[in-house]
């Protein structure tokens, strides 16, 4: 894809899944060696974290972007720019932390608005982490705080891109 695009954080947001899969590695190593079956079931709760995680390993592919034709997500497919609503940047409090999400709200429904229908992925990646969520009434939630750019960057580019190739 031409055009704006961004991927997963290269820096801490890897951390902690490597650090969850060796957890689960010792529990089940550990577990296999005592015959603890508590022990390994809960290697198999890490091993779930690490891989529906697995994603955010993979730095450096685009997961989110923007280009002529309208804005893409991974996962989901081409969204038109005709079909776009609204676009905000919200700040979304959690447990006293503040993370920014692009809420996109769509004038029709998103089989229509998509250009290009992403959604049908291999079965191995269907218990994957997506870089989106959809919520009711048409609006598409991406969390941007687990980009490589600022919010602030993606926001501005995906509206100064919408302005220019929605006329």
């Amino acid at each position: 894809m031409h055009g704006y695009t961004v991927a997963y954080e290269r820096e801490e947001i890897q951390f902690p899944v490597y650090v969850v899969g060796l957890i689960g590695a010792v529990l089940a190593t550990v577990g296999y060696e005592i015959h603890n079956v508590i022990l390994i079931a809960l290697s198999f709760f890490a091993f779930g974290f690490a891989y529906y995680n697995y994603p955010l390993l993979e730095t450096g592919k685009p997961r989110v972007g923007a280009g002529q034709y309208g804005i893409f997500a991974e996962g989901l497919g081409i969204l038109a720019w005709k079909s776009i609503k609204q676009m905000e940047l919200v700040p979304v409090d959690l447990r006293g932390a503040t993370s920014n999400e692009l809420r996109i709200t769509l004038d029709v429904p998103l089989d229509r608005a998509l250009l290009a229908d992403w959604r049908k992925r291999p079965s191995y990646r269907y218990l994957m982490r997506l870089p989106w969520a959809m919520a009711k009434g048409g609006i598409i939630r991406i969390p941007l705080d687990v980009f490589d750019r600022p919010a602030d960057e993606i926001m501005h580019s995906f509206e100064r891109m919408m302005r220019f190739y929605r006329r």
